[in-house]
């Protein structure tokens, strides 16, 4: 029997049909489609929770640039993940939550979206993802000051071969694994740990021809954005939602989608810092006005600056911020907050959201998920 998804409409709908003693009833799915059962066919009832806060879901933390080996003056970057944070009092329900990343790749590389100093795209209110994107099975639900872990490659313990890598077996975390998409390198995606739920695994649709999902290891646009009205799949299916950068070739290799700037929950544009003049921005303002800056390959993150003021206002913070904060590459956090410390103290922290990276991230010595 299909599986049947109700609303809560469905699910009172129901309670007044059978209080009636009417043995149909008829049900709203997901996607606001209609149906009418005899009670005696639903079977393997999925509940769907309502959307709520989501605008107060952020990026706390992008870790894509790689560690070096313990040996050797080589590095290693198929271990990159990403932190998610419900920046409020409030628990934030998502469905729909997809990851993508921008046109072109790198911010130094050629951006043939450009014209005269403007995106292109800009004024026709969609931004470019490249590649494929990914996508949560279910609605995400994240509690109040809380996060959610996603590793997008190297799902496993990675720092017994990697000390300087990163730990994903964790039964709590989430990963991008899905090579029935097309994504299905095992150098990048090999069998995640056994301890994650196959529940949490996202899946992809991969409109390209890579064999990995391309997230650069120096300076990416990355964001995340849930799909309005209609579902990731549809959404990605339909050629209409295809585009390419002016002047380039319609191959597989350029497809792009066009995911509507007001679908867009948050973004964060990475400049690097080798190559720092090159950089060309992706994203328009009202996504992200700023960058931050990455050194890649030395196992450091791009970590979101505290809100001192919002975080020290939260009358259960007191005698738990710690300060003095020392993880920061150059500037560093302005607030002098030490996040992480604070949060093994039980405070809670709300973080900046300017939209702006310049003000918004830092440069951090280290993958906040390697703090002890």
């Amino acid at each position: 029997m299909k599986k049947t998804l109700l609303t809560l409409a469905a699910l009172l709908g129901l309670a007044a049909n059978v209080c009636a003693q009417t043995w149909n009833m008829v049900i709203t799915r997901a996607d606001g489609s209609t149906e009418t059962l005899k009670t005696s066919e639903v079977k393997n009832v999925t509940f769907v929770p309502e959307d709520q806060n989501a605008d107060q879901v952020i990026i706390k933390e992008l870790y894509n640039g790689g560690c070096p080996l313990d040996q050797g003056t080589s590095y290693f970057q198929r271990d990159k993940g990403f932190i998610l944070y419900n920046n409020s009092k409030e628990t934030a329900v998502l469905s729909n939550l997809c990851v993508g990343i921008l046109d072109p790749y790198n911010a130094e590389g050629i951006n043939h979206w450009l014209k005269d100093g403007t995106l292109t795209y800009e004024a026709d209110g969609y931004v470019p993802a490249i590649n494929g994107i990914w996508y949560f099975q279910e609605p995400l639900v994240i509690e109040p000051y809380s996060q959610v872990v996603v590793s997008c490659m190297g799902a496993i313990d990675n720092t017994p071969t990697y000390s300087q890598s990163v730990n994903y077996a964790n039964a709590d975390y989430y990963t991008m694994y899905d090579p029935e998409s097309g994504y299905s390198n095992t150098s990048y995606y090999p069998t995640p740990s056994e301890v994650i739920p196959t529940s949490h695994y996202l899946k992809a649709i991969n409109i390209g021809q890579s064999n990995a999902w391309t997230l650069s290891v120096t300076s990416p646009a990355f964001f995340i954005f849930q799909t309005k009205g209609t579902t990731p799949q549809a959404f990605a299916a339909d050629a209409s939602n295809i585009v390419y950068a002016p002047g380039q070739s319609q191959a597989a290799y350029n497809r792009c989608l066009k995911v509507p700037v007001e679908w867009i929950i948050d973004g964060m544009e990475v400049y690097n810092s080798g190559k720092l003049e090159a950089g060309q921005k992706r994203f328009p303002a009202d996504v992200d006005a700023g960058y931050v800056v990455l050194t890649n390959k030395l196992g450091h993150s791009l970590y979101r600056n505290v809100d001192k003021e919002a975080t020290e206002a939260l009358p259960e913070n007191a005698g738990k911020l710690v300060t003095g904060y020392t993880l920061g590459v150059s500037a560093g956090d302005p607030s002098g907050i030490d996040a992480e410390a604070s949060i093994r103290k039980g405070a809670h922290i709300v973080y900046m959201d300017n939209d702006n990276s310049s003000d918004d991230f830092h440069e951090r010595k280290q993958f906040s998920l390697r703090d002890k």
